[in-house]
């Protein structure tokens, strides 16, 4: 099955379609001639873009970080989706994210920078490795992806799509072998389900989750098929 793929370049709209076994991120790379990143690929033609955009960047997070990770985490954008794990007290911070950042746990963290500065952070796991949310995806080998701009002024400037853009072509090196990335926001959570939507994720089951109060969240996972969207 051929898929359309659209780039936008400078003033120009290049359209085409896939080849067989070929990728919607590699037809554009072969469209424009030059890497393009998505821009829209929630509707039929899957739109690209290889105009430049802020360098998105991801770096490792260090224990150097944990004073911008408290001030996101508290910041009333961000809070409202995370604060359910728990207040973040600079105490708790650092017991729940230190081993995390230390290498001590599965998880990797990473800072979000955006033409050097940092803005935010992102989280990436094998889903099973959280057994509870393997029950919740096709694929329990899939990678799991969580992640926040935490800096007010950069939301709403296309930093979240960019930086999942930059993301997800990571998962092939970092991940060999793993076909399917998840993510499980909020329901409420329009923006950032709407972000999911635009890099290629899909939106399938609704799940509550327990919080640490003895209340539950409904959340929607959505999941990717890197070998249809990156490679």
């Amino acid at each position: 099955m051929f898929t359309p793929v659209a780039v936008h370049t400078g003033t120009q709209r290049l359209g085409g379609v896939t080849r067989p076994g070929e990728s919607w991120a590699a037809a554009a790379t072969r469209i424009a001639g030059r890497p393009a990143y998505a821009l829209d690929l929630s509707g039929e033609v899957k739109e690209f873009s290889s105009d430049p955009m802020p360098v998105i960047s991801l770096r490792p997070m260090t224990r150097g970080d944990l004073l911008h990770l408290i001030r996101w985490l508290n910041a009333d954008h961000v809070k409202r989706w995370y604060g359910v794990d728990g207040d973040p007290t600079p105490e708790w911070v650092v017991d729940n994210y230190g081993p995390d950042i230390d290498g001590e746990t599965a998880v990797s963290f990473w800072v979000i920078e955006a033409n050097g500065r940092s803005v935010g952070f992102c989280q990436d796991y094998r889903i099973s490795d959280e057994p509870d949310y393997a029950l919740l995806t096709p694929d329990p080998d899939a990678i799991g992806f969580d992640y926040a701009i935490g800096e007010p002024a950069f939301v709403g400037r296309g930093i979240g799509p960019r930086t999942a853009w930059v993301w997800l072509t990571s998962i092939p090196q970092r991940y060999p072998g793993a076909t399917t990335c998840f993510a499980a926001p909020d329901h409420r959570n329009t923006a950032s389900l709407r972000m999911l939507d635009k890099v290629g994720f899909e939106r399938g089951t609704w799940f509550d989750e327990p919080q640490p109060d003895g209340s539950t969240t409904t959340m929607v996972g959505c999941s990717l098929d890197l070998r249809r969207v990156v490679a």
